[in-house]
């Protein structure tokens, strides 16, 4: 479930709950349906934000040592990588 199917699920029941007239829909309670409905689309978007935060990043960094050949000096090369979202 994604963001915005959660919103609509949050709206969607909220119109449920509040908006309509009790009893407009005689096989159905319409205020439980539309707090089912509503927690469903909040539990929707909590899951939907966790699952789309950044993760835990990981950091590499490396050495490389060498000599250069015109001038005989010892060159250090030092590369960091960030990794992850």
């Amino acid at each position: 479930m994604y963001i915005g199917s959660s919103i609509f699920l949050i709206a969607l029941g909220a119109i449920l709950a509040f908006a309509l007239t009790p009893g407009l829909i005689p096989f159905l309670d319409q205020q439980m349906t539309g707090y089912i409905l509503m927690a469903v689309g909040v539990i929707g978007l909590i899951a939907s934000l966790v699952w789309a935060a950044p993760r835990r990043r990981y950091r590499s960094t490396e050495s490389r040592q060498t000599v250069d050949p015109g001038t005989g000096e010892a060159v250090t090369r030092r590369e960091t990588r960030d990794t992850g979202v």
